[in-house]
């Protein structure tokens, strides 16, 4: 092995090189000595250590091409010896000139998105096509409502961004990303220029559903809403508060039921749960004023609530009260422990299509080629949470 110089020449090199790396600054109290932060193993150290050029070091870590096992073995065993984990994704990045992210942007708080089956299951079917393509995912809240504005979406490298339910208000955080020209796909939004549009039939869904209530006789059919903006209000839509909603599959899903009961009550519940549902039900179901034959909750677990809260009045569901919800969501057994129901009648909706639909959109306009919008159906499926009124309408609190 050759040994280091040792000649006046080199080490005075050597030793300056060390002493300007290691002098204080002016003025700077000495702090002891400074851990030194190893330097990131290279595929070409691998690719030395293995024997191997480094196009072939790089073919066995991205299994994109033909090499041989035992290479392939070789490669991996230096990489574990130098402790290499993989080509650097900062690296691919910038020779690709993308950040391989695709950022979803959802029109409420992160904590109460998540507390929603469908928004999960959605982003289910974004991250599954977006991860067969090796796509990373960034959630992202609506700016609108953010007091740090449009910041994430000027900021976030994002190669495209699907708007997951954003609101009607929504194309200012939208002219933000046309100005990075970043791709925008919008899943159940109202029309914004330029973004792909994945939809629902939410008026449609809720327009049959009325029907369905109507052909079975109700006339008294109240609407527990999902919010209609980001306030988390309680309490009855009137006119003017309609007007102002921004929320988009709320306002469609109510004008749904408006076209077959265009005077229904309507309630706004604060988000989309069980105990919202309950808190909306309980105010409807009260012993001191009128109750409703039926009611169409705007999702599934919303319904779960206002049935419970209707079982704690005293009534029958369906013989006292129907409800029909929307989403088609698996309704966990135990919440209608106290009835023989085990399945909702409600708006079933593919969920995890039409994330993966906005994923395939995407990627298309990423690599150039015509996304496809897509439009989904909900099916009603009936079951064991409606029935015809009863002749005298709603029972009291005192029946069991």
């Amino acid at each position: 092995m050759d040994e280091p110089a040792t000649g006046p020449g080199a080490s005075r090199t050597e030793h300056h090189r060390e002493d300007a790396a290691d002098a204080p600054r002016a003025g700077a109290v000495p702090a002891g000595p400074v851990p030194v932060r190893p330097r990131r193993p290279t595929l070409t150290a691998v690719a030395r250590a293995a024997g191997v050029a480094p196009s072939t070091a790089s073919l066995a870590f991205s299994g994109s091409g033909p090499v041989s096992e035992d290479a392939k073995a070789r490669v991996l065993a230096a990489a574990a010896e130098l402790g290499y984990g993989g080509p650097d994704p900062r690296a691919r990045s910038l020779r690709r000139g993308r950040s391989g992210v695709i950022g979803v942007v959802m029109d409420e708080r992160l904590s109460d998105a998540f507390r929603d089956p469908v928004n999960v299951l959605t982003l289910d079917g974004i991250a599954e096509v977006a991860g067969a393509a090796g796509a990373s995912l960034l959630l992202v809240r609506s700016p609108l409502d953010d007091e740090q504005g449009a910041v994430p979406l000027v900021d976030a490298p994002m190669d495209a961004v699907v708007l997951v339910g954003c609101n009607v208000r929504i194309d200012p955080a939208v002219a933000v990303l046309r100005r990075r020209q970043i791709p925008v796909v919008a899943i159940e939004a109202d029309d914004i220029e330029g973004a792909v549009p994945i939809q629902l039939d939410n008026r449609e869904a809720s327009r049959r559903a009325a029907a369905f209530l109507r052909d079975l006789g109700h006339e008294a059919v109240t609407v527990v809403s999902l919010p209609l903006d980001g306030a988390h209000r309680r309490g009855p839509i009137d006119a003017e508060r309609e007007a102002a909603g921004i929320a988009f599959t709320s306002l469609e899903r109510l004008r749904g039921v408006r076209g077959v009961y265009p005077d229904s009550v309507a309630i706004e519940a604060a988000g989309s749960s069980v105990e919202e549902g309950r808190i909306a039900g309980t105010a409807l179901f009260a012993p001191d004023g009128p109750r409703p034959t039926a009611v169409i909750a705007q999702s599934d677990v919303l319904a779960v609530g206002v049935i419970s809260a209707a079982l704690d009045a005293g009534l029958r569901v369906p013989e006292d009260v129907s409800v029909v919800g929307f989403d088609g969501i698996t309704v966990d057994d135990s919440l209608f422990h106290r009835t023989r129901i085990r399945q909702l009648t409600t708006l079933v909706q593919p969920f995890v299509q039409k994330g993966q639909a906005a994923a395939r959109a995407a990627l298309a306009m990423l690599e150039g080629a015509e996304p496809q919008p897509a439009a989904f159906r909900s099916e009603l499926r009936i079951g064991d949470t409606t029935g015809p009124p009863r002749a005298e309408g709603p029972a009291d609190g005192s029946r069991h």
